[in-house]
C-alpha cells in the first residue's frame, strides 16, 4: 500500500502542475517564445521523435562511457590509496584540486588538446572527470571503514592483502561505492550536457545542443521537449543504479534491509 501511494502522490502531483500550467498559458496568452503550454511540447516532441531520439542515443552513449570510465578509475585508484598510504598522499590533492576546478573552465582546454577529430573522445573524457571524484573518494572512506577488529584478526591467521581487500574491505566498501555510483550517473549525465554545450555547432548532436539550437530559433516547445527528455534521462540513470544497489544489498546491509518494513 505504501509502495502504491508513493507511485501515486508524485503522479498525482504532475498532472496537477501540468493542467495549471496548461490552463496558465492558455488563460493569460501567454506567447509560445516565453512559455510553451505542455501541448504543444508534447506536439513537438511528437513531431521531431525521430531527431530527438538520435540525440537522445548520442547523450545517453557520452554519458555511460564516461560514467564507466570515472568508475574504472576511480575504483582502481581508491583501492591503490587503500594499499598505499604514500600513493594517497601524493596523489590525493590532485584529485581535489580536479574537482574543484569548474569543468566548464577546462572543458575547451581538452576538446583543444584532443582535437576535435576524436570529439567523442573528448566528450566522454569531460564527463567522466565531471563523475571521477565521488566515486573515488567514497570508495576511499568506504575500504578505510573496515572493522578494525575483524581486520586484526584476518592479520592474526595470516591472510594477505588480496583476501583482506576481497573479503572485507570490499563488502564493507560496497555500500558506499553503490551510493557513489548513484550521484556519479547524473554528474556524468551533467558532464557529457556541458561538453556538448562547449563542442559547438555541428560537432555535437547531442540534447544539449538541440537545446542551444532550439533557443537560437526561439523553438522553446522543441527546447522544452529536449530538456524534458533530459530530465527523463537522468531519472531513468538513477533508477537503474538504485535498483541495482538494492539488488546487491537487499540481503545483508541494513539500508536495504530497513526499507522491507
Amino acid at each position: 500500500m505504501k509502495r502504491a501511494l508513493n507511485l501515486i502522490l508524485p503522479l498525482l502531483l504532475a498532472i496537477a502542475v501540468l493542467g495549471f500550467w496548461e490552463w496558465i498559458v492558455t488563460a493569460r496568452h501567454i506567447p509560445p517564445y516565453v512559455l510553451p503550454a505542455p501541448g504543444a511540447i508534447a506536439a513537438a516532441l511528437a513531431g521531431n521523435f525521430g531527431s530527438l531520439m538520435a540525440s537522445l542515443l548520442t547523450t545517453l552513449t557520452v554519458t555511460m562511457e564516461g560514467f564507466i570510465a570515472a568508475l574504472v578509475a576511480g575504483a582502481a585508484l581508491a583501492i591503490l590509496f587503500s594499499q598505499s598510504r604514500l600513493a594517497e598522499r601524493a596523489l590525493y590533492p590532485y584529485a581535489v584540486i580536479l574537482q574543484v576546478t569548474p569543468i566548464v573552465a577546462i572543458a575547451p582546454l581538452i576538446l583543444i588538446w584532443v582535437g576535435f577529430e576524436h570529439i567523442n573522445l573528448a566528450l566522454t573524457l569531460i564527463a567522466a572527470l565531471v563523475a571521477f571524484f565521488p566515486i573515488l573518494s567514497n570508495t576511499a572512506l568506504g575500504l578505510k571503514s573496515a572493522d578494525q577488529n575483524l581486520l586484526e584478526l584476518m592479520h592474526l591467521y595470516g591472510a594477505s592483502r588480496w583476501q583482506i581487500l576481497w573479503r572485507l574491505q570490499f563488502p564493507t566498501a560496497l555500500p558506499y561505492l553503490l551510493g557513489a555510483m548513484k550521484i556519479a550517473g547524473g554528474l556524468s549525465l551533467i558532464g557529457a550536457v556541458v561538453a556538448e554545450f562547449v563542442a559547438g555547432s555541428g560537432t555535437a548532436t547531442g540534447l544539449a545542443w538541440r537545446i542551444v539550437e532550439s533557443g537560437n530559433r526561439l523553438e522553446i516547445a522543441m527546447l522544452f521537449a529536449a530538456l524534458a527528455l533530459l530530465a527523463s534521462l537522468g531519472i531513468a540513470i538513477f533508477a537503474v543504479l538504485s535498483l541495482l544497489e538494492w539488488a546487491l544489498l537487499k540481503n545483508w546491509h541494513e539500508s536495504a534491509l530497513s526499507q522491507r518494513n
